[in-house]
């Protein structure tokens, strides 16, 4: 799961107080990880974790105690939507637990308060997890996590639709995907894909197609999204809009019944949707949809997000966390953790575990987070997507130019600056 929308102004005060009042560097620049003490963990280990994996956790942890006779794992289950101002408020008041999850897109904000410990480099390797996922631990060149589970986006569509309307392969390009939508709507489908049209969130379905046509919306100092790629790339995603092939306004929750009763015939998201899909539309329909991965254009890139895992510098048991992270992040806990909650690997050998292998669905979004990318781990980031989901709204729903799109938001990103 990716972290919701964050509250960047706590974390500048907690960012302020921090710095100010405790003499911590602000992460700026590469920093040194210390090393963690050889043998088995010790004494408790305090986590904190959202959602359903706070709920399950625990449990769970009982393998590494028995592993580990001597250390305890004590898990605080935390709401996603009082995380992000939980973790903050722990930072400036110096009463954060040893670890923490930190949503992907929270990683520079919680990182350049001067909070979080870098990875110990004997301990994970980079080469260990999908490249997309590893950078959202990476700020200023210091890697202050890991990645615990990921998710990524591909395209959902009725097969059985598309092979009425003379579609017998996936769509691998642009013009596919297109040409696939506009068949589906001729052969009955009243809308031929849905994807987000612009409100929270969307910069997550529409940067794929900006990064598969070669956009970049930052540089090492700055954003840089007035470009002709991300422009060319938004006026692809308006023209579904604009032909009538995507719905500018779908209900809540009114997606699963239309793409299983064929009103829907394609859309795009992430793994979660298969089992709600399967669910929805009862036995022998998985036979009816497939999932392909991102069309081409100059690649085939996705989003990439999920959950981070991360030790802060006032953890009473640092060693302890680390050596309890690392045991997370081995290959046969990692296919453990995915049969207790469905959350994807984030460690790329874990994939070989047949139960991930060898399901038509999942290997297809292996396939796809080879190739996913994250947001700049900017401090601001979540301020700016904000600016960003609100141009894509007018692009998508009111015609916007897409060249002035880029602009405005390139000109609120300046305003808004790094936080760096």
């Amino acid at each position: 799961m990716n972290s919701p929308i964050g509250k960047a102004a706590v974390v500048a005060a907690a960012a302020a107080l921090v710095l100010a009042g405790c003499g911590r560097d602000s992460g700026g620049g590469r920093q040194q990880a210390r090393s963690v003490a050889e043998g088995k963990a010790t004494g408790e280990i305090t986590v904190w974790a959202m959602g359903t994996e706070g709920e399950k956790l625990s449990a769970f942890a009982g393998e590494f105690t028995k592993q580990n006779p001597d250390a305890h794992v004590n898990v605080t289950a935390v709401p996603w939507d009082a995380a992000h101002q939980k973790i903050a408020s722990a930072i400036a008041a110096r009463q954060t637990p040893d670890a923490s999850m930190i949503g992907t897109t929270w990683q520079g904000e919680f990182a350049t308060t001067g909070a979080l410990d870098p990875a110990p480099a004997e301990l994970f390797s980079r080469d260990t997890y999908f490249p997309g996922a590893w950078d959202t631990t990476v700020v200023d060149g210091t890697s202050y996590g890991v990645p615990w589970y990921v998710e990524t986006r591909v395209i959902y569509y009725r097969t059985d639709l598309a092979r009425a309307a003379g579609i017998t392969e996936p769509p691998a390009t642009w013009d596919d995907l297109k040409a696939m939508a506009k068949a589906l709507k001729a052969g009955g489908a009243k809308w031929g894909i849905n994807l987000k049209p612009g409100e929270t969130g969307s910069w997550q379905y529409v940067m794929p197609f900006a990064w598969s046509n070669g956009a970049r919306i930052a540089d090492d100092s700055r954003y840089t999204f007035d470009t002709p790629e991300l422009a060319d790339a938004m006026k692809y995603y308006q023209s579904f809009y604009t032909e009538g092939l995507a719905p500018k306004e779908l209900p809540e929750g009114a997606l699963e019944p239309a793409f299983v009763s064929g009103e829907i015939g394609a859309f795009m998201s992430g793994p979660w949707h298969v089992g709600l899909i399967k669910e929805q539309g009862g036995a022998g329909f998985d036979d009816k949809f497939a999932v392909a991965p991102m069309p081409k254009q100059k690649s085939a890139t996705s989003f990439i997000g999920g959950s981070n895992l991360a030790v802060f510098k006032d953890a009473k048991n640092r060693d302890g966390a680390w050596k309890f992270l690392q045991w997370l992040a081995r290959p046969e806990v990692q296919s453990r953790w995915y049969q207790r909650t469905t959350d994807l690997p984030a460690v790329r050998s874990a994939w070989q575990d047949p139960t991930l292998a060898d399901d038509k669905f999942l290997k297809v979004f292996g396939r796809q987070l080879a190739d996913a990318k994250a947001p700049p781990t900017f401090p601001t980031w979540e301020q700016v997507a904000a600016a960003f989901d609100t141009e894509m709204e007018k692009v998508a729903k009111a015609g916007e130019d897409p060249a002035q799109a880029v602009k405005a938001v390139q000109g609120k990103a300046d305003s808004i600056g790094t936080g760096g």
